[in-house]
């Protein structure tokens, strides 16, 4: 199996991005909130139950993926402490010796560019992080610096990059 991994803080354009991936790559797409819109659906955000559930969900997802030699996700993530460091080691342990390639690409904006893409249409169709003083408490307490990512094979300023190019990166660094 291929793995794309595509991570970064809230608003730097990963759906975007995955998006016009998998567009261009034919990869399926697995975005983020796909499991985290089901789950709060019945667990509020970040209690226990919210946490194993998500946790769950991922693992069997990316564990039945990793049988599958010839499947290319994409998976886009926002590192934040309701995150298990666990969850990141696993994925980035015990995937690649079932014979996953990951392949590791981190999206970044500065602070103003992440501010003004908060409240955009295209977050609000999830249940995305749009409120600016919330985004803006999280960040002051350290909510976005764990779990602790590997380097990433690729960094993409996506103020510097269109979603169209910075997916046109990832696909040509992944060749």
């Amino acid at each position: 199996m291929q793995f794309i991994f595509i991570h970064g803080a809230p608003a730097t354009g990963k759906y975007t991005v995955a998006r016009e991936l998998a567009a261009l790559t034919g990869h399926e797409l697995y975005h983020n909130h796909l499991v985290v819109d089901e789950v709060l659906k019945t667990h509020a955000f970040g209690t226990p139950g919210f946490v194993a559930e998500r946790d769950r969900r991922w693992r069997e997802h990316f564990a039945a993926a990793a049988g599958d030699p010839g499947r290319k996700l994409i998976f886009t993530f926002n590192p934040e402490n309701t995150v298990p460091q666990a969850f990141i080691d696993w994925m980035f342990t015990d995937l690649p010796r079932r014979g996953v390639r990951l392949f590791s690409a981190q999206l970044i904006a500065s602070e103003a560019a992440i501010e003004g893409r908060l409240n955009s249409k295209q977050r609000q169709g999830f249940r995305k992080l749009t409120d600016l003083e919330l985004y803006r408490r999280l960040r002051d307490s350290g909510a976005f610096a764990t779990p602790v990512l590997p380097p990433a094979d690729l960094t993409i300023d996506t103020e510097r990059h269109t979603p169209a190019e910075s997916a046109r990166l990832i696909a040509m660094r992944m060749r």
